[in-house]
């Protein structure tokens, strides 16, 4: 008679034991950061810049979550924006408000990139095509209407001069669809910087400036200037 043999299959962890090791497991792959306390790890992340916040966000679950919290994108804002702005409540929380206020200091950084390059239609795209656009030049006169606002940028742009810029003190708020970014502009490395504020309104997702004013900071220590000395 043939002999008949017998399959034995492989031994079948319980259910007990393989939850066991996918705990282990688990925890043998947590990250030093994961294993710290939610305080610890909230304050490692506030030194973080955006975009390592955003990686770190992007590694795991665990990450992701402590990578999202408010406090982390709130220290960031504070850190990177402007620490004046402690008492408002963004109402769609720091992480959204610190990438719509990057957004609009990354349209500052191009309107002076445009203006370094004195580029006319650079500087057109940057412009909202309004009646109501307004241009202060230093010393200059006020400006309105997006086709004069241009014309003054051609006869500045046809002079001779260079214009290096290097922005200090920048201070960018946000309030829905409107923007102000104030700074500090030193020009051609000058000693004496011109004190600038743009204004940005949003539409389709794109910032415009508005309204760009740049006037001299003035000496309060010759001059008299009346009820404003």
């Amino acid at each position: 008679m043939p002999c008949s043999a017998k399959f034995v299959s492989p031994l079948k962890p319980s259910d007990a034991a393989t939850k066991v090791a996918a705990g282990i497991t688990a925890k043998a792959e947590l990250s030093m950061m994961e294993q710290l306390v939610p305080e610890i790890t909230h304050h490692v992340l506030s030194y973080l810049d955006f975009k390592s916040l955003c990686c770190m966000s992007m590694t795991n679950v665990a990450m992701r979550k402590a990578a999202n919290d408010e406090s982390a994108w709130k220290s960031l804002y504070h850190k990177d924006w402007n620490p004046e702005q402690q008492n408002i409540v963004p109402p769609h929380g720091w992480k959204a408000y610190y990438a719509v206020t990057k957004a609009v200091a990354e349209a500052n950084r191009a309107f002076y990139n445009k203006f370094k390059a004195k580029s006319l239609r650079g500087m057109g795209q940057m412009w909202l095509h309004a009646d109501y656009v307004k241009c202060i030049h230093p010393g200059g006169e006020l400006i309105s209407g997006f086709d004069a606002v241009m014309e003054n940028w051609r006869l500045v742009f046809n002079c001779s001069q260079r214009y290096d810029f290097e922005l200090q003190d920048v201070k960018v708020r946000v309030s829905g669809d409107m923007a102000w970014v104030t700074s500090k502009a030193f020009v051609n490395a000058s000693v004496e910087p011109l004190l600038s504020t743009n204004c940005y309104e949003r539409h389709d997702q794109q910032w415009y400036v508005v309204h760009h004013h740049c006037s001299p900071q003035l000496d309060f220590a010759f001059p008299d200037y009346g009820m404003f000395s």
